[in-house]
């Protein structure tokens, strides 16, 4: 029986609180992404887990790092930006992630080696060096084909699709919040 994206993801990217501040609950949007992981059946990205120390290093005081606009705006005052560039890193990784499910979801008959290939073209490519570049297209042999992967997370049941546009649509109005932040502090200078 294939299992939903209910069945792999803890918490929804809907589902993660942002204050009227715009500012994104750490322990939930670390939950959240750890779904994508999920979904693609790989070990814990060492982004999230740099993010993830940060937000547990004062515990002490469990608001000081609540937020990643927090972890953010301790780390340029305290100049030591290791868990602002894990969680970049992270922005961009997931970036690449909406971008590609949003495109296979609305290109049904694009591979979804192509969708990605795209999302990758628009988003982490200028980041990386020839060799990267090359490594990313040697992953693409490896992506699993449509079928197989919206069977992984119920794409053959009623409102699967539906659930998963959500989904990335949510994650993606998380990452807008983050550009932003990023934008407004040029947090990303230098990283």
């Amino acid at each position: 029986m294939s299992k939903t994206l209910e069945d792999l993801v803890t918490r929804r990217f809907q589902d993660v609180t942002v204050t009227e501040a715009g500012h994104i609950n750490t322990a939930e949007f670390l939950e959240a992404a750890e779904g994508v992981v999920k979904l693609f059946a790989t070990p814990d990205p060492p982004m999230l887990t740099k993010v993830r120390e940060k937000s547990l290093s004062n515990p002490s005081d469990p608001t000081v790092y609540d937020t990643l606009q927090k972890i953010i705006t301790a780390e340029a005052k305290e100049g030591d930006r290791t868990a602002t560039q894990g969680l970049l890193w992270l922005k961009r990784g997931l970036e690449l992630t909406a971008m590609a499910l949003k495109r296979s979801l609305e290109n049904q008959k694009e591979t979804l080696s192509d969708s990605f290939t795209e999302a990758y073209n628009k988003t982490l490519k200028q980041y990386h060096g020839f060799i990267v570049k090359k490594m990313f297209g040697v992953a693409m042999m490896a992506c699993p084909d449509r079928e197989t992967f919206y069977k992984k997370i119920g794409g053959d049941k009623e409102g699967a699709h539906e659930q998963l546009l959500a989904w990335v649509n949510a994650l993606q109005g998380l990452l807008n919040e983050l550009n932003i932040f990023y934008a407004s502090g040029a947090f990303d200078k230098g990283l």
